[in-house]
């Protein structure tokens, strides 16, 4: 069955929080080649050596340019914009007119009045239904990615992370390199092509994400493994860096809050009935039928200290109500060995077999729901388990009622679906299981955490 629009499949099909545990597609896809030595050692890369990381193909590209570039930013993002522009670096967060997550990009500042929003499609989505619903000076040009685009992609987009990561870019651009300051952007050579790049970091590894025209990429992609031999390269594939968001304690896919309201009807009505919001796919023990418990607030991802009210924007009057209220805490879980050897026992055995864990990255929906409990009540979401190797270690991301969410505390996350799982393909038959796991901040590294703050 094909449906012209998200508002019709939810017409037609019903409560949204019931079809979209069903649909057949799996996690967020990374198009490029699943390994290129073994994940073990591309994930060892960041941390010890460096890492070279293909953007190219993942993330949703939305050109903005035009007088009205700035004012339409602020008015879809809680954040505030003064004194933004060229050369600067943003984490866009954008809310519904009820204070719920949409989702967030990262902006870069080409010129005072034009833009790139990267990430992945929600935030683009509004943003171009904002702007073409309102009277904005503005033009747009959408770069989807791979896996919805018929056609090549516009830029290139690398990055190079890991101790080893100045010196070799360093190498790269024939000396003097001037390194921006952090979240900011500047230039480098590579291959006698200039380039424009942010200064950022995850795990605590500093790097410069950098990207130019396509049919560049080619080239300059040689010239860094070429460069990088004399500092221990590796070559990131879909399946190590799959790992980096739980690790930089980033959540990057919060079910979108345009499910509900007749505010966000004409968004729905708007939104094809088989794109990315139609089709994202909730998954996890966490099951509820009312789809906004599903939703989340800025303060559950830790994004409440971002929210500024010195411009008015979407959500703003939700957003000023929320502020006093308890919140949830977003914390990494360290999950217990025991525990989890005993779900691979009990898949090796057959015996009442727990919910498969994929490594490195364990998640098989878009949107990874999972209860975190404690004395039988539930406190949580987790979401996104990732196997460390550096570490030896499963993590996970999760959003704890304040009052529970103490430093050094266990939990329990129930592992698996109940009724013995839902009809996506990738889930297969399993009873639910029990892991501890203990609370520690994020990003699990503590290197990591002094700089966590940057998106302000």
């Amino acid at each position: 069955m094909t449906f012209s629009s998200l508002q019709q499949k939810i017409d037609l099909l019903g409560n949204p929080a019931i079809f979209l545990r069903d649909v057949p597609v799996g996690a967020y896809q990374y198009p490029v080649q699943s390994q290129f030595s073994n994940w073990r050692d591309e994930q060892r890369s960041w941390r010890e050596t460096v890492g070279l990381l293909d953007q190219s193909l993942h993330m949703t590209d939305l050109y903005i340019e035009g007088p009205d570039t700035i004012r339409l930013l602020a008015e879809v993002g809680v954040n505030s914009f003064k004194n933004y522009g060229r050369n600067k670096g943003k984490q866009l967060i954008c809310c519904n007119h009820d204070g719920f997550l949409i989702g967030d990009m990262v902006l870069f500042g080409l010129e005072d009045n034009k833009v790139n929003v990267v990430g992945r499609p929600p935030v683009a989505n509004w943003i171009r239904y904002v702007a073409q619903s309102g009277t904005y000076d503005v033009t747009l040009e959408l770069d989807q990615r791979a896996v919805t685009n018929p056609g090549p992609r516009k830029t290139f987009r690398y990055e190079l992370q890991g101790p080893n990561a100045w010196e070799l870019l360093d190498k790269l651009n024939g000396g003097n390199l001037e390194k921006p300051k952090f979240f900011q952007m500047g230039e480098i050579t590579i291959a006698g092509h200039r380039l424009r790049a942010l200064a950022h970091a995850f795990a605590g590894a500093p790097g410069l994400e950098f990207w130019g025209p396509t049919e560049l990429g080619p080239e300059v992609r040689a010239a860094i493994v070429e460069a990088g031999r004399d500092f221990g390269l590796e070559l990131v594939g879909g399946r190590a860096y799959g790992t980096c968001a739980a690790e930089a304690g980033w959540i990057p896919s919060p079910l979108p809050a345009i499910f509900t309201g007749e505010v966000m009807r004409g968004y729905r009505e708007w939104l094809p009935g088989d794109g990315f919001e139609a089709n994202g796919s909730i998954g996890g023990s966490f099951v509820s039928d009312d789809i906004t418990d599903y939703y989340l607030t800025p303060w559950d991802v830790d994004y409440g200290r971002l929210v500024k009210f010195d411009h008015d924007f979407i959500g703003r009057a939700a957003l000023e109500k929320m502020v006093d209220r308890p919140h949830r805490r977003k914390v990494t879980l360290e999950w217990n060995a025991e525990d989890v050897l005993a779900v691979e026992r009990s898949i090796l055995t057959g015996q009442e077999p727990g919910k498969y864990m994929e490594t490195p990255c364990a998640h098989y929906a878009a949107h990874p729901y999972d209860a975190v409990m404690t004395g039988g009540r539930l406190v949580g979401v987790s979401t996104y388990p990732t196997y460390l190797s550096v570490d030896h270690q499963w993590i996970s991301l999760a959003m704890i009622d304040e009052a529970d969410a103490q430093v050094g505390d266990e939990v329990t996350v129930i592992w698996g679906e109940p009724d013995g799982g839902s009809a996506k393909p990738g889930v297969e038959r399993h009873v639910q299981k029990e892991i501890k796991a203990r609370i520690l901040p994020w990003p699990y590294l503590e290197a990591a955490r002094k700089i966590r703050t940057h998106t302000a």
